[in-house]
């Protein structure tokens, strides 16, 4: 209403110290699942998530995903910026391995330098060498095309992939909303008996709501990139999660390889 004189505080206001432990995402543009399961894992009362998208487009190819690196920079410097963050994690666990890690935080790092960052690939290797696990089952929902490099990012890391099923989906949007029996039949078809554990590929797919009914189910650990992720996360910030979804959370003293 005009004519209301607006009166201004004598002195600021008292700023108290932030309590947060705060962590960045880079997020897919397309990617309908990895904030959900993040608010699943992250403590809510200790960590607070600051997400960004990255410009990726449909179809998930090699060519694709690696057509990320030059937006990752500009997408990290808009992650709350001149604020302290405790980790950035990368959210596409296929371009971890097609464009990869070095050159993604590479790229990350020029813009917040000193800041550890996660990939989805790198979590789930440190994940595997936690549960002391060498040997895996790989499921995708990817192409074939897609699911090649996953192989042979494990084999190079020394992690010998014993079976490898992708469900060829190429749009990471129908990725979201694969049925939950579908990921479960796949998973147990893709299971092999020399497999100490099985790795399900994709933040994208639902995975953290049928994890431990495959585990149950084959007898072994099931790992999926953002339960590894997130897992990750809280080891660098030394907290605990707000639920233990999975093997992963409930092995005893496990702690981040180097």
């Amino acid at each position: 209403m005009a004519g209301i004189p607006v009166t201004t505080a004598q002195s600021p206001p008292l700023l108290v110290r932030d309590p947060m432990i705060r962590v960045g995402l880079l997020a897919l543009a397309t990617d309908l699942t990895i904030e959900g399961d993040a608010a699943r894992i992250l403590p809510p009362d200790q960590v607070q998530l600051h997400t960004t998208r990255v410009a990726f487009h449909n179809p998930t190819t090699p060519d694709n995903l690696r057509a990320m690196l030059p937006h990752l920079a500009g997408a990290a410097d808009l992650l709350v910026p001149d604020q302290p963050l405790a980790a950035i994690c990368f959210g596409c666990t296929s371009a971890s391995t097609v464009i990869g890690e070095d050159a993604i935080a590479e790229a990350i790092g020029s813009v917040r330098p000193g800041v550890p960052v996660v990939t989805p690939a790198l979590a789930a290797r440190r994940a595997f060498a936690a549960l002391g696990v060498r040997r895996i089952a790989l499921l995708t929902p990817y192409l074939p095309e897609t699911t090649v490099p996953m192989t042979g990012y494990f084999s190079d890391n020394g992690i010998g992939v014993m079976a490898a099923h992708c469900m060829g989906l190429p749009d990471d949007r129908d990725m979201a909303r694969i049925d939950r029996a579908a990921i479960i039949e796949a998973a147990l078809g893709a299971d092999h008996p020399q497999a100490e554990a099985m790795f399900l590929s994709c933040t994208a797919l639902p995975a953290l709501g049928v994890l431990q009914e495959i585990e149950a189910r084959i007898g072994k650990p099931v790992v999926s990139s953002n339960q590894a992720l997130f897992w990750a996360v809280l080891q660098i910030a030394g907290l605990a999660p707000a639920r233990r979804i999975g093997r992963l959370f409930d092995s005893v003293g496990a702690r981040v390889a180097s």
